[in-house]
């Protein structure tokens, strides 16, 4: 039944998938609670109510369940349908990162690098980062590249930044493709090439990034640039 409630809901028959989610849930079948939670709270086929998707998603959490509790996270760190709470995001964030959820991850180890609800600890930041990136988390691996560049939590090494920006840059993440050009404009962890690093900066204002953007309208105003 699990499996017909996703294929419905993914197939956008959301009535369907709703009943069938309904139905797994009195039976306190952890992933329906979550995605009835998430349906609620993002009203697909039915009306939208974060305090109900608070409700199944606080239900879920207690089974463990990790999307739920990152989604939880999510609803104390915004003060959404419960008071702000910082700490308790925290902590629902590496409960869930602790069961193998790459965003989950990722959040915790943002937290711990901005001592956001803990005390900051770059390191384990990087253990975090490092988590998310093995899943293939692009944010995580622009991240660590940061602290492998600036060596906060790990050991400074270029090769690796050079590495986690690369990855990042090639999953289209702007602000990675900016540090890849960098990398390649600064010859760190790599040989410098310019027109390398002139073509990644363009690939990031072309996705938005603002400093980039700067870049390259700077440069075609000084004429050293056409396009």
């Amino acid at each position: 039944m699990l499996q017909r409630a996703f294929d419905a809901f993914n197939a956008g028959n959301y009535p369907e998938a709703a009943e069938l989610f309904e139905d797994l849930a009195l039976q306190n079948n952890p992933a329906a609670l979550a995605s009835l939670g998430y349906m609620h709270q993002k009203g697909l086929g039915m009306e939208s109510s974060v305090e109900k998707a608070f409700a199944l998603y606080a239900q879920a959490a207690e089974l463990d369940e990790p999307a739920a509790l990152y989604n939880l996270a999510l609803m104390y760190a915004d003060g959404v349908a419960v008071a702000h709470d910082q700490f308790k995001a925290h902590e629902l964030l590496l409960r869930s990162a602790v069961l193998g959820f790459a965003q989950a991850q990722y959040e915790a180890g943002l937290s711990l690098e901005r001592g956001l609800g803990c005390v900051q600890n770059f390191s384990e930041a990087a253990f975090w980062y490092e988590e998310a990136a093995k899943r293939g988390n692009a944010n995580a691996f622009n991240n660590l590249g940061v602290l492998y560049k600036e060596g906060h939590g790990v050991m400074q090494d270029f090769a690796r930044a050079f590495l986690c920006f690369s990855r990042a840059a090639e999953a289209n993440l702007a602000e990675a493709q900016y540090n890849l050009g960098l990398m390649f404009d600064q010859g760190l962890g790599c040989e410098a090439n310019h027109d390398l690093a002139l073509e990644w900066c363009r690939k990031a204002a072309y996705n938005g990034h603002e400093k980039a953007k700067s870049i390259i309208r700077s440069l075609q105003e000084e004429g050293k640039i056409v396009f």
